[in-house]
């Protein structure tokens, strides 16, 4: 699934990043290029990242 629609990023791609170590939508941003055009998608990629640590902490 799409998570920047405007970049044609998906959901896999941004899980990628996180998981490489971005730890904000701004780092995703630079390697993804997600959240600068529209920046509708910037509310998805906060969530994702906050599922990713409450994971991270829950472990």
């Amino acid at each position: 699934m799409y998570a920047c629609v405007c970049r044609a990023v998906t959901e896999s791609e941004i899980n990628e990043c996180i998981a490489a170590g971005a730890k904000s939508a701004k780092q995703i941003r630079d390697a993804t290029g997600a959240g600068s055009d529209c920046a509708i998608c910037i509310r998805r990629i906060c969530a994702m990242l906050k599922r990713n640590t409450e994971l991270a902490a829950a472990s």
